[in-house]
């Protein structure tokens, strides 16, 4: 069970730091060319959700990586559940069911990880 959450923990921080990265190096017009919810809110709004983003992929895989305060990996999911369930209340608002819908993966995976870091599968 340890090999299935450092996969998810890994493959969420990819898809996290994508995101995330991609909210920061591009222009609010050119995240809104991918994402159109990005229109509806201001400049600052985009690149803090892509810092918060971005912080969320290191949490999910540096602490343990260097056995440095390894609990913060749950605490790091516990924020990424956070920032997607918004995500997904944003989508559904806007009639987005896909995007919706990936959170939900995203809300299942971070949950997994949330209940495997805190419970049985500490560090």
């Amino acid at each position: 069970m340890n090999a299935v959450l450092w996969v998810a923990q890994s493959l969420l921080a990819a898809a996290f730091l994508a995101i995330g990265g991609m909210k920061l190096v591009r222009t609010r017009a050119q995240v809104a060319a991918v994402f159109a919810w990005a229109a509806d809110f201001s400049d600052a709004s985009v690149k803090a959700l892509g810092v918060l983003e971005a912080l969320v992929a290191v949490g999910l895989v540096l602490p343990a990586a260097v056995d440095i305060a390894p609990v913060l990996v749950p605490v790091a999911a516990i924020g990424g559940l956070a920032l997607a369930t918004g995500g997904s209340v944003v989508h559904l608002r806007r009639s987005e069911t896909p995007l919706a819908a990936m959170n939900l993966v995203y809300i299942v995976l971070l949950g997994l990880v949330v209940w495997g870091r805190f419970g049985p599968y500490h560090f």
